[in-house]
């Protein structure tokens, strides 16, 4: 019987978890995670660690936290675990050649998006932002540029149309997960053929912002309803009202035609459904808000607690 191969882990959000948990419950050892220093928390603001560091503690594996990889004695560290495979799931470090090669079979790469489309960090973000039909997970064999790898497996899934960011995250690091359970045999044995990325089609998905939950009024119903599914996790879209930040959770476009004459961001009136808004093209009904610092309310509770009248949105 072969030996386990020994395998580096490398990530830090609750979306590598199940990938990280897949090998954890495989015939492979998990020689060590890597995963990014822990970060200030809570009110508190106290140094908490990641999920991937819980998951690695809780499993009693070594875990190391550089804050880079460039350092010569990081990366012998690395080096010296001999591992046959790293594998890589949104970890947020960039990965130097030497890092890229110590491993015996190199670095893979779980990435959230059906490549080229979607380079990046926000790969789920900027596809439900951009009305993408489908998506999916693909297991790349890393090199030295942002997501450019050679394909090994790829799972494709379809995008709900009325799915959140957070929704699709959850359904994705399940295939995640499942797509390196069902191949991590085949790449260990050198089985799967490599796949050049095609040239067409290469978009790229930046780092998000908090400003980018802003809420531009003059866009049209479907772009900011789709802004708020994006963004309903981090960092939440987001307007004024009468002042006062107002997050917007959730939102539904409706069938009605945009009022006449009415300018972007005026709340026309509420009903059973929410708060009924004028956008630069089509009316937006927003269905879940908060203000700072109160709870998140249903829009038409929000509608009964304000003089909501003649209010624009975004002043």
């Amino acid at each position: 019987m072969s030996q386990p191969a020994r395998i580096i882990f490398a990530g830090s959000p609750e979306f590598a978890v199940t990938s990280l948990q897949a090998l954890i419950d495989g015939p492979d050892s998990v020689v060590a995670v890597y995963t990014q220093p822990d970060r200030p928390a809570g009110r508190g603001r106290k140094l908490m660690p990641g999920p991937v560091k819980q998951a690695a503690i809780a499993a009693g594996i070594p875990v190391l936290q550089p804050q880079t990889l460039k350092a010569p004695e990081t990366q012998q560290e690395l080096i010296e675990l001999h591992a046959d495979l790293m594998v890589v799931v949104a970890y947020g470090l960039l990965l130097p050649p030497e890092v890229l090669s110590a491993p015996r079979l190199g670095c893979i790469n779980l990435h959230a998006s059906l490549l080229p489309r979607w380079r990046g960090a926000a790969p789920m973000q900027m596809a439900i932002l951009h009305g993408d039909g489908k998506t999916g997970v693909n297991i790349m064999q890393m090199d030295a540029g942002l997501d450019t790898g050679a394909l090994l497996a790829t799972v494709e899934t379809d995008i709900d149309a009325r799915e959140t960011a957070a929704e699709l995250h959850n359904r994705l690091a399940v295939l995640a997960a499942d797509l390196l359970r069902e191949n991590l045999t085949a790449i260990l044995a050198g089985q799967l053929p490599a796949m050049s990325q095609p040239d067409e089609g290469v978009t790229y998905a930046p780092r998000i912002k908090k400003a980018d939950g802003l809420i531009d009024w003059q866009q049209s119903a479907t772009s900011i309803d789709r802004q708020i599914r994006a963004y309903a996790g981090w960092p939440v879209a987001h307007t004024l009202y009468r002042g006062e930040l107002l997050r917007c959770w959730a939102a539904e476009t409706a069938e009605s035609d945009s009022a006449v004459g009415v300018a972007p961001g005026a709340i026309l009136g509420a009903d059973n459904r929410g708060l009924r808004v004028q956008t630069g093209d089509g009316i937006l009904i927003l269905t879940s808000v908060q203000l700072a610092g109160r709870k998140q309310v249903s829009a038409q509770d929000f509608a009964n607690a304000h003089a909501i009248a003649g209010v624009l949105l975004g002043q």
